[in-house]
């Protein structure tokens, strides 16, 4: 039998890339193949906050947060809350990476030249018991240079690797089979698309200009998840995040289909967990979009007020920025599939900051400037144009104006203006004392004892209404499509593993498309900062298992 390469590697994003470069970096041949042109190299990772999960940090030490391995995987297991048999290498994995993010990640990544910014940020902090969900600690650590940063040291590794005639690309391949050849998966079938010279995350053309076929003794699949696949979302969505939502708006671009999931499933390998997802209730139109529905999510800190459809205020644990799925859940049990944010342009201006590199342009550029600018200035500019022009934000000088507009635009007409003021009004008194029933103004007490919050991130507790806190803002929240946190399941060296647990031969899974590892380790929820650190953790795992038996 005559092999194109070694190993072929399916999907040139984070995972992908790091799964070859650590082929490569062990002597073998590698083909990497990917369905989109080259001008989305990285993929999803590229346009990233840059966010991940490190346990121990010296960034955290400076800051005097005490964390360890033993928090952590209370953390991560209170979170998971891993609870069916097909959980068992999802747990295993767990441990692994919670072990990974304590140990050898952070000096491993820092050798490859990335850094991090220096005060570290307190994603998902749960709000429940300390063996519940959420982050016990702040632990979200920005690379400087944001989702580049990240990719850029294995886009150059990748580089080499190619210069050396170790590894080529074959953009516009898109895998529409896995062939087997005396049982074992050895190669990858499919279409070539035609040429195309959209930028980085448009849609690109689905024009079939021929096939392909290539061999190789290994195949390592990391074509990410499903997010821009609405109808493949909503026939995976769990009931107990209630009724699918009739609207859904997407964070990743349209070629994040999930098709390769299905292929893989009809090659033999068995897809676990995929009624786990994760998807964010802080989304917004992208005024400016690049894909189809493009949305982006608002990282809150924890003052906005936050209303359902109806103009009933959520309790806790859904707060800003606290517990992601139990927000889904309680937004989605009302019947619509929006919500809302009120807050004024004290609070916009410290703690709304937008996901992704383009909506950070002091982070991705590795300006200190302008950073320090966003600390000690007004409005970030980003913010500022999604409120000048996003038609999810309204902003007005009284509650009457701003309730009108809220009502013009959800069409619903849902919002009554004396309801609400009576619970802004509530809200408000409880300020007046440095101690509170109100659960959310807690939150933001304890939330400002953490130095970093107070220095970037959390205003101090005050009145909505008060009008020296300058105009009223309303924000339309939709739900924004992300991450799948199921997949194909493998075991510890990441092997594709067939519905009775024995390994597809030949064939390896990573990132996204195998729930950054084991088929799910995250379990039911996440805790931020791991999915770039998944995609890292599973892709070395892949690269360096399938590199042993090549």
């Amino acid at each position: 039998m005559t092999y194109d390469a070694d190993a072929i590697v399916i999907g040139a994003g984070l995972a992908g890339l790091v799964a070859a470069t650590e082929l490569t970096d062990a002597g073998k041949r590698v083909i990497i193949v990917d369905q989109e042109p080259e001008q989305t190299l990285g993929g999803q990772a590229w346009r990233s906050f840059g966010g991940l999960f490190f346990v121990n940090s010296p960034e955290q030490r400076r800051l005097r947060i005490k964390d360890s391995y033993e928090l952590a995987l209370q953390d991560w297991m209170g979170s998971a809350g891993f609870d069916r048999e097909e959980d068992h290498w999802p747990r295993k994995w767990a441990e692994a990476y919670v072990d990974f993010a304590a140990g050898e990640k952070r000096s491993w990544l820092h050798a490859q030249g990335m850094r991090w910014f220096p005060i570290v940020g307190w994603a998902e902090r749960g709000g429940s018991l300390a063996t519940g969900h959420g982050n016990s600690v702040p632990r979200f650590h920005i690379t400087w240079g944001t989702g580049l940063g990240v990719v850029e040291p294995f886009v150059r590794r990748a580089r080499e690797a190619e210069q050396k005639g170790l590894l080529s690309f074959r953009f516009r391949h898109r895998v529409t089979s896995l062939g087997t050849n005396g049982g074992i998966v050895d190669s990858v079938e499919g279409e070539v698309l035609e040429p195309s010279n959209v930028k980085r995350s448009e849609p690109s053309s689905r024009v079939v200009a021929s096939s392909f076929i290539l061999r190789a003794q290994v195949i390592v699949v990391c074509s990410g998840g499903m997010g821009a696949n609405h109808d493949l979302v909503r026939k995976n969505w769990p009931k107990r995040l209630g009724e699918a939502p009739k609207r859904l708006i997407s964070g990743v671009p349209d070629h994040v289909d999930g098709l390769m999931l299905g292929i893989s499933e009809q090659s033999g390998a068995h897809l676990i967990n995929c009624d786990r997802m994760w998807h964010y209730v802080e989304g917004v139109h992208n005024w400016n979009p690049i894909w189809s529905r493009h949305a982006i999510r608002i990282l809150p800190g924890p003052s906005s007020l936050w209303f359902d459809a109806n103009g009933n205020r959520l309790p806790a644990p859904c707060l800003p920025g606290f517990d992601t799925l139990a927000t889904l859940s309680h937004i989605m049990k009302t019947g619509y599939d929006y919500s809302w944010f009120i807050l004024n342009e004290t609070i916009v201006k410290k703690e709304f900051t937008l996901s992704g590199s383009e909506q950070n342009p002091d982070f991705t550029s590795k300006s200190w400037r302008q950073v320090l600018k966003r600390a000690t200035g007004g409005i970030p500019s980003p913010v500022k144009a999604f409120l000048d022009k996003g038609e999810d934000f309204i902003v007005e000088n009284n509650l009457t104006d701003l309730v009108r507009r809220m009502n013009a635009l959800s069409g619903d007409n849902l919002i009554d203006e004396q309801k609400l003021h009576a619970q802004i009004a509530a809200r408000d008194r409880e300020v007046e004392n440095t101690y509170t029933k109100d659960a959310q103004i807690t939150a933001i007490r304890g939330a400002r004892n953490y130095i970093g919050d107070k220095l970037v991130r959390v205003v101090p507790p005050h009145k909505i209404l008060d009008p020296k806190h300058g105009r009223l803002i309303a924000v339309r929240l939709n739900i924004l499509t992300r991450k799948s946190l199921g997949g194909i399941e493998t075991d510890l060296n990441a092997r594709v593993l067939k519905q009775g647990g024995e390994p597809l031969p030949g064939v390896y899974a990573a990132g996204e498309a195998a729930g950054f590892g084991g088929g799910g380790v995250h379990g039911y929820n996440s805790l931020e900062g791991t999915f770039l650190g998944g995609c890292i953790f599973s892709g070395r795992i892949a690269g360096r298992a399938a590199a042993k038996v090549v």
